[in-house]
Order: C-alpha cells, then sequence, then structure tokens
C-alpha cells in the first residue's frame, strides 16, 4: 500500500502560499503588466550546457515529434514581446532535469516577466521591491542604495583570485581542493560555478539584498554584453539577487539580435557535444521572432518557490509545494 499520497506542504502553508502569490499578482497589477500563459510544451529547449532539459515524444499534426518541456517560459515570452505584447508576467511550472534537493525540484514554478524599455538598474530596483512585498516587510535599503557587488570582487575577496585572469590550472586546483572533485579537464566557467556555489554564495544577502553584477561574458546566456568599468574586459549584462544565501533572481538586458543569439546557440550544442551531453533542437520560432524585431528591454527570472520558503520560513522548497518530486 502507499504510504507517501499525503502532500509535502501542510493545507495551511498552501494557504498562505495562494496568499503571496496573490501579493505578485497584485505587484504587477498595480503596474500594468499583463499576466500570461505559454506552453509547457516547446520544439526548442534550452541548449545551456548547465541545464539538463526533458523532453517527450507526442503525436502531433506532423505526426509523431519530440517536444521539450521548458526549463523557463523565456522564449515563448519573447515571442509576445516581439508580437507587441508590451510588459509581461507569468507564473510559469518549468522543468529541470536532475534539480533535487532542498533548494531544488524536478518540476517548479518560475516566475518570470519582461519590462521593454526598461534599464537594467530599473529592473534591479523592481526585483527588490517584488522580493519585499512577498516577504511582507519594508526595504533595509532606500531606493538606489542596493547592495551592489561586482563578481570579481567576490572572488579576490573570498578566494584571492581574479577570476577573469586566473591561470585555469590554478582555478581548477582551487576548484578540486574546495569542491573534493576531479576538475582537472573543467572548463573555466565549471570551476567558477563550483566556487561561487560552495564559498561565495552562502555569504551572499546575509544582512539584506545583494545583487551581483558584471559576470563574465562567457555567462551572458541570453544576455547582452558591455565593458567592464576596471579593464574593459567584457562582461555580461546580468544580475544575481540573492537573500539569506540564496540565488532568488536571475536578471538580463535582453539580446535581441537574431544572428547573435543563432550563434550562441551553436555554441551552446558545440560545447554539449564536447561534453557527451544531448544536443537540444534551437527554438527557431524565437529566432525568427528576433529577426521580426523584438523591442530592448530587461528581463528577470525568479524561483518563487524560494521566495515562498523564505517568507513563511521553511527549510526546503518541498515544504511549500503540494507534491515535491517523491511524492509526485
Amino acid at each position: 500500500m502507499i504510504d507517501d499520497w499525503r502532500p509535502t506542504a501542510t493545507i495551511a502553508t498552501l494557504r498562505e502560499r495562494a496568499r503571496l502569490l496573490g501579493e505578485v499578482r497584485a505587484f504587477f497589477a498595480e503596474r500594468d503588466v499583463l499576466e500570461v500563459e505559454t506552453p509547457v510544451l516547446g520544439h526548442g529547449g534550452s541548449t545551456d550546457l548547465h541545464l539538463a532539459s526533458l523532453s517527450v515524444e507526442a503525436t502531433t499534426p506532423a505526426g509523431r515529434e519530440r517536444l521539450w518541456l521548458q526549463t523557463s517560459p523565456e522564449f515563448a515570452m519573447k515571442r509576445l514581446l516581439a508580437a507587441g505584447s508590451g510588459p509581461i508576467f507569468q507564473l510559469a511550472r518549468c522543468f529541470r532535469d536532475g534539480e533535487v534537493g532542498r533548494r531544488h525540484n524536478l518540476e517548479f514554478t518560475m516566475l518570470e516577466w519582461y519590462r521593454p524599455g526598461m534599464s537594467l538598474e530599473a529592473l534591479i530596483e523592481e526585483t527588490a521591491a517584488l522580493v519585499h512585498r512577498v516577504l511582507g516587510r519594508e526595504p533595509e535599503e532606500a531606493p538606489g542604495a542596493l547592495r551592489r557587488r561586482r563578481y570579481r570582487e567576490l572572488f579576490r575577496e573570498a578566494l584571492a583570485i581574479d577570476p577573469f585572469t586566473v591561470p585555469l590550472d590554478t582555478l581548477r586546483r582551487l576548484a578540486a581542493a574546495q569542491g573534493g572533485l576531479a576538475m582537472d579537464d573543467a572548463p573555466r566557467d565549471d570551476c567558477l560555478d563550483l566556487l561561487m556555489s560552495l564559498v561565495i554564495e552562502p555569504q551572499l544577502g546575509r544582512e539584506g539584498i545583494e545583487v551581483v553584477v558584471d559576470y563574465p561574458a562567457s555567462q551572458a546566456a541570453l544576455a547582452r554584453r558591455h565593458r567592464d568599468p576596471e579593464d574593459g574586459e567584457w562582461v555580461a549584462s546580468r544580475f544575481e539577487l540573492y537573500l539569506a544565501g540564496l540565488e532568488l533572481a536571475n536578471g538580463y538586458d535582453e539580446l535581441t539580435d537574431a544572428a547573435e543569439q543563432a550563434a550562441r546557440f551553436d555554441e551552446d550544442n558545440a560545447a554539449r557535444r564536447a561534453a557527451g551531453l544531448v544536443e537540444v533542437e534551437v527554438d527557431a520560432r524565437l529566432l525568427a521572432a528576433l529577426e521580426h524585431g523584438m523591442p530592448a528591454g530587461s528581463g528577470v527570472a525568479l524561483g518563487i518557490d524560494r521566495l515562498i520558503q523564505l517568507a513563511l520560513g521553511h527549510e526546503s522548497v518541498a515544504e511549500v509545494m503540494a507534491f515535491a518530486t517523491p511524492r509526485c
């Protein structure tokens, strides 16, 4: 007899979750941001080397096809932007294979929104305002005074290295020592990600929201790039927002160039082949939308389960989900 049929969250917690989701919707309604829904399944998926997409075989009007469960609603939402939607947000069900733990679940809810014409700096302020709204408390800092930390400064302070210039062999040895893993052949970004997650992230946001900016250009994903103010090095026009050692949000000054986006997709799949990973089909409709013309602006994805976990004082995301992956 199956005895783990009960939800992983209490009914009282689910009522609080519903209340907080209502606060999210009210936040965007006050700002005239349209709520949208986009498909969970798509013909293209995320080529990101660090994301494991799930796929299904389905019967469609074209016959039997492989469709991808979306790791984020980003591609479809950008198609809406190109079609003239204006500012939009979504509370979307997303899927990432293998991501199960205290802070992760294979199936989860992503809050994602896009602001045509809005600068990345303005989006940082709006993201912090949304976080404070859900937490139900006043900001610790005055507007414009959020704690901003440059990526390379964090590595210098915590590990006494410059992540942009440290020799790869030195970086691999440091990552191996910190992670207890064999890193002899690890790419540079894998070493940096490991050090960021194990050494730096747990200390971020301990005294209020902290925002990390100026990531390496190789970590730009779907973001534009700009010159580092220190030495002119190309860096990603993105931010990550942290609170209580948790990464909550990842925002971009969105890339709108179709040719550049296609090249990045190809680079991703080449890296996946080199790593022995399954290639992911490129979203051709997104590229067509970018070619048509997507308005410049910024967008951000926020892990709403993590934020609700913090707001309600729970230890894991499973405690704020009706049925976490082991009980689905």
